[in-house]
């Protein structure tokens, strides 16, 4: 489960509440309701309104005017941009700011929830031990400068044309996870004044600075705040950008080694190990991100999709995949040769037709007590059946193999169902829902599977089948009523719901959904065959 306030997709949405009829009054101009009276049908009072609101107009053009080309057009930006309408997504106006950056300049896009992102275009240079980026920008009288930094040294001061603060991680609606995360200074001085350092490494491509510290250890978040967005904002660069991590883990870059490969030709920076000082042309502070494992293919250059980040995963884990498969062929020679009976052709052509099922199994809270039980009726439906427990040491390419050869996966809510990122688009993906999860359930997995192309069904437990039941009254609301419960807060959910609910299985009951996911895989088994044949 995912450690997250509940927020209504951190946006708007419209409804009955918020939206007006038009024939209502208030749906009308503000000056409307003088026209609705009296004034509409008299010439010399209409001729008045007109020439008031002409004055007001004129009043206001001249204020922004003023505002606009005041020395500060960093807050008259600000200022106009307060007025921007939140339609209930991210839209192609948010999509387009800081898409043109002049020569020497500092764009932040802030206008996400979730998370910020700083672009910074010129002689860009890091300095690790103090935490920051300087971008060496406009040569000019110092008069003309703004956004003055606070320093000891006045001339030091004067030479510091824009100063920005960015936590390059993607949750930036929880102070308490982004207090974590080193902030770093972006600091654009004048090219013309002071003393530069000397790069240490000169790079000819531009650079992504982003954190792997935060929830990273939780692979649903090494994924949502960190792999995909790190795709939605480089993979447009092809390859062509060399990535540079705060808070770096040797143990992370081993796990996503083969996904960085597909991303960029260039080793990984750890920003806080190497004290050098790296030269850039370009700087990209901070990975966007659009909704939960999710890519919004409208926000996406050449409109890439989630299926599109899966076929890079595809990329990244197929030469080691094909080595996995002559290891397993040579110990099955190797068996085949010991033993005296070797199964006929025909025996092997009918379990390779039997659809595989892998159930993503957990221990300690949210496991299903009655698994075994579970194996056995599967098979009994028809299914080979795989048992599988990923923990974070477990090789990424060895589940990606065994999930993308999968036709069906059953797992209860938890962070090991992003693997359903591994599954062939066209399988089933069946989510056991514990009591007092229903929301994460379909935001996490529910909406972005669907997304991904899965055949998705969703199974919501009874109160009888929590070992919760045991626990509290049958009348008491943790059982009959738990977004009551949940509403409380996101302490409430995780003690009550999360950390000590053991789920046991109404057999009879799930094996409804195994029957209609097995009934799904055959057909499409023979679809796909027959279409082979043609």
């Amino acid at each position: 489960m995912v450690k997250n306030q509940r927020y209504s997709k951190f946006q708007w949405k419209s409804s009955k509440e918020h939206t007006v009829d038009k024939d209502d009054d208030n749906y009308l101009h503000p000056f409307a309701f003088i026209c609705k009276k009296s004034c509409c049908n008299h010439k010399r009072a209409k001729n008045k309104l007109c020439f008031f609101i002409f004055l007001s107009l004129l009043s206001c053009t001249l204020f922004l005017a003023t505002y606009l080309f005041s020395s500060d057009s960093t807050a008259a930006l600000s200022f106009l941009y307060s007025f921007r309408v939140d339609n209930g997504s991210e839209t192609d106006i948010n999509a387009s700011l800081c898409s043109s950056v002049p020569n020497g300049t500092i764009c932040c896009d802030r206008s996400s929830i979730r998370s910020d992102i700083c672009i910074m275009k010129g002689d860009v240079r890091t300095c690790s031990v103090s935490s920051s980026i300087f971008l060496y920008g406009a040569t000019g009288s110092s008069s003309h400068l703004t956004g003055l930094i606070d320093d000891e040294d006045e001339r030091e001061e004067e030479y510091v044309i824009q100063h920005e603060k960015i936590r390059p991680y993607t949750r930036k609606w929880e102070p308490e996870v982004m207090d974590t995360i080193t902030e770093l200074d972006l600091i654009v001085k004048r090219k013309d004044l002071g003393v530069r350092q000397s790069c240490h490494v000169v790079h000819n491509v531009p650079a992504v600075f982003f954190s792997t510290a935060g929830y990273t250890g939780n692979l649903y978040h090494e994924f949502n705040d960190g792999i995909l967005p790190l795709y939605i904002t480089s993979q447009h660069l092809n390859k062509k950008v060399v990535f540079v991590i705060l808070e770096y883990h040797n143990w992370w870059i081993t796990k996503y080694r083969d996904i960085l490969s597909q991303l960029s030709d260039f080793p990984v920076i750890d920003f806080n190990g190497d004290k050098r000082i790296h030269c850039f042309p370009k700087a990209i502070v901070g990975l966007r991100i659009h909704d939960d494992l999710t890519i919004d293919s409208s926000l996406m250059e050449n409109n890439k999709t989630l299926g599109d980040f899966r076929d890079l995963l595809d990329c990244a884990y197929r030469p080691r995949i094909r080595g996995l498969i002559k290891e397993e062929e040579r110990e099955a020679q190797l068996i085949m040769a010991k033993s005296a009976f070797s199964p006929s052709s025909k025996a092997r052509r009918k379990a390779v037709k039997k659809p595989k099922l892998v159930i993503i199994s957990r221990y300690g809270s949210r496991a299903i007590s009655n698994e075994d039980k579970l194996v056995k009726m599967a098979e009994s439906i028809g299914f080979s059946v795989e048992v599988l427990m990923p923990v974070r040491t477990t090789e990424l390419a060895k589940v990606y193999k065994v999930l993308n050869s999968s036709d069906v996966m059953v797992g209860v809510h938890g962070a090991a169902l992003t693997h359903f990122l591994f599954m062939r688009p066209g399988s089933v993906f069946i989510q056991v829902i514990p009591l007092g999860t229903d929301w994460a359930a379909e935001t996490y997995y529910e909406e972005p599977s669907q997304m991904l192309g899965l055949r998705y069904i969703g199974y919501k437990i009874l109160p009888k089948e929590s070992s919760l039941y045991d626990e509290y009254d049958k009348n008491d609301p943790i059982l009959i009523d738990p977004s009551s419960v949940s509403n409380k807060g996101w302490e409430f959910t995780k003690k009550i719901y999360l950390d000590h609910q053991i789920v046991r299985l109404n057999l009879r009951r799930f094996r409804k959904r195994l029957l209609r996911a097995y009934n799904y895989s055959i057909a499409r088994k023979n679809k796909l065959r027959h279409m082979s044949m043609v």
